[in-house]
């Protein structure tokens, strides 16, 4: 299973590269004259804020002039990037929140006297577990208001938190749980299923497939890199009875590999974050 994975995603990769080779060319051929002017030692001299040597100046023949229509040297020089502005601690209309805001936003969420009860994926309580946070919808009559949304799962109760808050008053303004309802999942969380797997006997395949690959031992979920989403019951053609409540619990499947290295497959292996167990289908 492993060779054959790693012969598929060799094709993949290698397709990739021909369609981005192929997309180099065709840019190559309709760019004008003073394409890759950008690139060369008179423009990153002028992008580092330096002057360019002498001699870097006649990479296009005398004076730059030979091949632009005779505008000279000065028709080529790059644009300068200019500095993004200073992040402010408060944006404004519909401006993404900055991170004082997402701060101030998540704060906020979580100053409820229920939040002392909620659990995160580890188990801390008093923490529900963090999803995302963004720009809330703006009401009609108070488009200048900075109001955020922000949303946490509750590991105590199985359900989703989504409250909003404004931003300038400090006021949470609503509060709604849903179960049933599986957003993606978080980094946090996926690192949680790593680490289940892991330390489950369902993990040892995991593990003598990093020794063949790189020689050394699987110890921690840092030497993995890893990415996946949640798993949806009503996709698969058959699912276990053990994992018969995902979409009720939160339950992920994970893509792993090695660092810098080859993948290693663990789409086998369900994980119920909910449950804490570690389920092999297929």
């Amino acid at each position: 299973m492993y060779e054959i994975v790693r012969r598929h995603l060799g094709k993949v990769v290698a397709g990739a590269a021909m369609a981005v080779t192929g997309t180099a060319v065709a840019v190559a051929i309709s760019l004008p004259g003073t394409a890759g002017a950008e690139d060369s030692p008179a423009a990153r001299g002028a992008a580092s804020g330096s002057a360019p040597a002498d001699g870097a100046r006649g990479t296009d023949g005398a004076g730059g002039a030979e091949g632009t229509g005779g505008r000279g040297a000065a028709a080529l020089a790059p644009a300068t990037v200019v500095p993004p502005a200073p992040e402010g601690a408060r944006g404004s209309g519909t401006d993404p929140l900055t991170d004082d805001e997402l701060a101030r936003a998540r704060a906020l969420a979580l100053g409820t006297a229920d939040s002392a009860a909620r659990q995160d994926v580890d188990g801390d309580r008093g923490r529900p577990q963090h999803l995302g946070t963004e720009l809330a919808d703006p009401v009609p009559g108070r488009e200048a208001d900075r109001r955020a949304q922000v949303r946490f799962y509750d590991y105590a109760r199985d359900e989703l938190v989504t409250r909003t808050v404004d931003l300038a008053t400090g006021k949470v303004e609503t509060t709604a749980t849903r179960r049933g309802v599986q957003p993606s999942a978080h980094p946090e969380e996926l690192r949680a299923a790593l680490e289940l797997i892991l330390a489950s006997p369902l993990g040892k395949g995991v593990k003598e497939d990093y020794r063949d690959a790189t020689g050394t031992e699987l110890t921690s979920a840092d030497q993995l890199w890893f990415n996946g989403d949640v798993y949806r019951t009503y996709r698969e053609k058959n699912v276990p009875e053990a994992l018969s409540r995902c979409g009720e619990h939160r339950c992920v499947r994970l893509v792993t590999k090695v660092r810098n290295g080859a993948w290693i497959d663990t789409r086998n292996l369900i994980v119920d974050l909910s449950a804490k167990n570690v389920v092999r289908v297929g």
